[in-house]
Parts: structure tokens; C-alpha cells; sequence
């Protein structure tokens, strides 16, 4: 039987029923008119402004499919003020014939900031190896695509096992106080057929047996409408604020950043080789992230590009790499409910951790295709706290519980089941911590990109549906579909939570 993990909690703790300080003062300020009212006697008044206390007492308290009323307001109105000028749509500088250089990424939305350099040459090969730099969050990042033999046929040993391999490269990297964020991101992509294809070229005999030849064409037919691939890789990210002064000691600017975004990829391989039991990492140069980019945008463009290298091997002169400045979409347009881009449309929805706690590997079932052509995709993001942080975090937490349950104990107010699970699981967070643990605060999302041609909405729906068949709640991102797309779809480290300098 493999171990369940549901040793987390909610990231902060209101001290007062729950409540956060900010929501609490809100509250507090709504009620106290009605009290002033009632002590001067004007009954009339003191009714409205309990009629109003109520009503902001439910835009503020009240969630709606995990926000609360006014964070729908602030975010409707956001909407509605980018659609009113513009701001949701967007060309690329390649589509509209303003593309100058090539090497210089063209992305949209929250992926504007994004740059990539050609690290140092290493290694027998002189590999320069891809540097991601987001510019609007002051991050660097690495990534590289990772084979692992699953855990769909594992015995519950072999899947603890791999739980300790994981947490072993967490507490690694937050001792190493430079990663802020580890990101595993898995894309099961509809199988193209194109190796296949190229083989029956080569191999093919001109005099095979007809109904050999028809044979094995409907075969391929058949079989590649429902195989999938898999592509699965990992992101380390890493501050500007925390790199700056390693990267001095190796003389500063871009060499010095790599040189220690270098030894970091070093530590990172050897842990994912190890407990996690890695088949194989290989971190990626520019033009293939680039290409792992513009696949994620158009899983179909794959094809052309398998074609390409193998045509390349015969004559030199055949183009096989994809430049930055086009491997985004040409066009993106940023709805409520989806996101689209070029001919090809993306719902995600974000995963919330059920109470029971999940066993390694629950997340699996997500990435099953409904139908042909479908696109399914999920990101797992570990955003490390810093000790200092985590420390403080943790006695907050530990101390609103604490508090909130003497409150419930002087009011006479009966705990419930929940609320002695939270207490419990703040006082264990704060035994794990001292006992030299990271603390993280991971989160999924989940993403399925089909065609134009297809029912976006449809198979948005059946993503849910898989999400619950695998135990656990979606919360559909509406309003935030771009950024949605970007996390769990795009191997750039891109995540939901972080801010700049964070």
C-alpha cells in the first residue's frame, strides 16, 4: 500500500474563524455603524446598515467557486476594461512582417518578459545549454526533459520510494537558498505518426505483397489516431535577488549567472536520477526549447519539423530549427472562458488537494486523451519557502490555530471535524520544519488544447470530469486562461503565485 500524503493545510490561517486580518477589518468596519445606530436609538437607520453590514459581510466571507465576490469584481472588471481597449489580443511581431531579430522571443501575455540566452559552453560536446530570463519577475530558469519509467505499474515500495526521492530534492534545493520554485510539467501529445511515416519510407520494398502494404497502412491509420506521446520535463527557478551575489564571486553578468545555474543543474540531475529514479535527463539548448514551445502552442507543427531533420541529414541546407521570434503563435486572443491561439483553443483549470490527501501518481488519470486530437497537459509547481520565511509562517499558523480554537473553546462554539485537522496539521508542519524539512506550498494545474473545429467547452468539461474521476476538485481558471495555458502547458517555469523579487 502506498503512502497517502495529506500532511497540508491552507496556506495562511485567520486567526478569527478563519478570517484573515484584512477581512476581518472589513467586517469590523461594516458593523460598527449598525452598534452606533442602535446606541443612539435610530432604529430605522440601524435596520439599513445591518442590511448593508449583511450584504458586505457575504461579498467579503462568501467564496464563489474559490474567490470571493469581490475578487470576481475586480477581476470582471479587469476583463472587461482589457477587452474595451485591446489588451486581450495580440500579434506577433512575425505575423504582422515587424520581426527584426530572430533569436529574440516573441510571446504574449504573461510571457512578455521572457528571454533566452545560450549558456557557457560545457562538457566534451561544448553544449550550450538554454538560460531562461523572465524579465517582469527577475527570475532565472533552467529546464530539461526528464524520461521516467511511471508509477502506473509500481508496487506501493517502489512509489514511496519516489516520494522520498522527491522530497530528498526539495529539502536539497532549499538548502541550497537559491531555488525558489521546482516545476515538473507532463504533456501526453496525440501522436503525429512522423517517425513511422519516415521509416516505411526508407524500409519499404517496392515489390512487398499489396495486401501486406494495405494491411499495415490501416493498421497505422488506426493505431496512430489513438496512441499518444508522452513529453514530461522539469524547471529549477531562481531569483534575481538570491543569484546576484553567487554570480559575483564567478565574475558577474550573464557568465557568472550561468556558471551557477550550471552547478545547480548538476545537483539537480543527480537527484532526479537517483531517488526519483530518473531513466534519463537531458537539459535543453535554445532551439530545442524552442521547439518545445512552439509545440506547446501547436502540437500539430511537430510533424513538419520531424520531417525536416531527417531531411536535413541528406542535405544540410534543409532549416530544422524554430527561431524564437516564432515560437509563439501568430496570434492569441484571451476570452472568459478559454484561451486561443492560432488554430487551436485551451481551457485549464487549477487542482485543489482534496482533504483525504493523495497517494504518488494520482494525477495520472488527467492526462488520458477523451478523444483523438485532443491535447491534455498538467503542471505540478513546488515554490520553496526560505527557512526565515517558512519559520515565521509556520508560528503564524501555529498560533492562529491555536487561537482560533480557544476562541471556539470560550464561545462554546463545537469543532469540527475539519477545524481539529487543521490544529493537528499546524502543529506537525512546525515538527517537520525543526526537524530540518523544506516547506512547500505546491500547486496543479491542468490543461486541454484541441482544434478550432473541436468544442473547446466540451472537452473542457471531460478535463473536469477526469480531474474528479482522479479524486480530486478543479477550479476552472476563468479570467485568467492565458496564464493558465502558460503553466501548465509551456516548459519556461512559469507559475500562478510568484511575484517579482519574491
Amino acid at each position: 500500500m502506498a503512502a497517502v500524503y495529506d500532511d497540508y493545510g491552507p496556506d495562511r490561517v485567520g486567526f478569527f474563524f478563519g478570517l484573515t486580518g484584512p477581512r476581518l477589518a472589513a467586517l469590523t468596519l461594516a458593523v460598527i455603524p449598525v452598534f452606533v445606530a442602535v446606541n443612539q436609538q435610530r432604529w430605522i437607520l440601524a435596520a439599513e446598515l445591518a442590511a448593508l453590514a449583511a450584504v458586505v459581510t457575504v461579498l467579503v466571507v462568501v467564496p464563489v467557486r474559490g474567490r470571493s465576490a469581490t475578487g470576481w469584481l475586480l477581476a470582471s472588471l479587469s476583463f472587461t476594461a482589457g477587452k474595451a481597449f485591446g489588451w486581450t489580443s495580440w500579434r506577433s511581431m512575425a505575423a504582422t512582417g515587424k520581426a527584426e531579430a530572430l533569436e529574440n522571443a516573441d510571446l504574449p501575455g504573461v510571457m512578455t518578459g521572457i528571454e533566452v540566452h545560450d549558456g557557457a559552453p560545457k562538457g566534451p560536446a561544448q553544449t550550450r545549454y538554454a538560460i531562461i530570463q523572465d524579465h517582469g519577475l527577475r527570475t532565472w530558469a533552467m529546464t530539461a526533459a526528464i524520461r521516467h519509467p511511471g508509477v502506473g505499474m509500481a508496487e506501493g515500495d517502489r512509489r514511496d520510494q519516489y516520494g522520498r526521492g522527491l522530497t530528498e530534492l526539495l529539502d536539497v534545493a532549499a538548502r541550497a537558498s537559491l531555488i525558489s520554485d521546482v516545476v515538473f510539467l507532463v504533456r501526453t501529445v496525440p501522436d503525429d505518426g512522423a517517425e513511422r511515416q519516415q521509416w516505411i519510407a526508407t524500409h519499404r520494398r517496392p515489390d512487398g505483397p499489396e495486401l501486406a502494404r494495405r494491411m499495415n497502412d490501416e493498421l497505422a491509420t488506426a493505431l496512430t489516431r489513438a496512441a499518444v506521446r508522452t513529453e514530461a520535463f522539469v524547471t529549477f527557478v531562481v531569483p534575481e535577488t538570491r543569484i546576484a551575489k553567487q554570480a559575483r564571486e564567478f565574475g558577474g553578468g550573464l557568465e557568472g549567472r550561468t556558471r551557477v545555474l550550471y552547478a545547480l543543474a548538476d545537483e539537480m540531475s543527480a537527484m532526479l536520477r537517483g531517488g526519483m529514479g530518473m531513466t534519463d535527463v537531458t537539459w535543453l539548448t535554445s532551439p530545442q526549447l524552442a521547439l518545445a514551445v512552439r509545440t506547446g502552442f501547436a502540437p500539430a507543427d511537430r510533424a513538419g519539423i520531424i520531417d525536416a531533420l531527417a531531411a536535413h541529414q541528406t542535405d544540410p541546407v534543409v532549416c530544422t530549427e524554430v527561431p524564437w521570434a516564432m515560437a509563439g503563435p501568430s496570434g492569441a486572443d484571451t476570452t472568459m472562458r478559454h484561451y486561443s491561439h492560432d488554430a487551436w483553443n485551451s481551457i485549464s483549470s487549477t487542482i485543489k488537494l482534496p482533504d483525504r490527501g493523495a497517494c504518488l501518481g494520482a494525477l495520472a488519470p488527467v492526462l488520458t486523451p477523451s478523444e483523438p486530437g485532443e491535447r491534455r497537459s498538467y503542471t505540478v509547481v513546488f515554490p520553496i519557502l526560505p527557512f526565515s520565511r517558512a519559520d515565521r509562517q509556520t508560528a503564524s499558523g501555529e498560533w492562529a490555530a491555536d487561537m482560533g480554537e480557544g476562541l471556539r473553546g470560550r464561545l462554546q462554539i463545537r469543532q469540527r471535524s475539519r477545524d481539529r485537522a487543521n490544529v493537528n496539521r499546524a502543529h506537525r508542519l512546525d515538527a517537520k520544519l525543526a526537524s530540518g524539512h523544506a516547506l512547500t506550498r505546491p500547486y496543479a494545474v491542468a490543461c486541454v488544447t484541441v482544434a478550432k473545429t473541436m468544442r473547446v467547452a466540451e472537452f473542457g468539461r471531460r478535463l473536469d470530469a477526469s480531474i474528479r474521476r482522479a479524486g480530486f476538485a478543479p477550479l476552472r481558471l476563468d479570467l485568467a486562461q492565458d496564464a493558465g495555458f502558460a503553466a501548465a502547458t509551456l516548459p519556461l517555469g512559469l507559475g500562478l503565485t510568484r511575484k517579482a523579487d519574491e
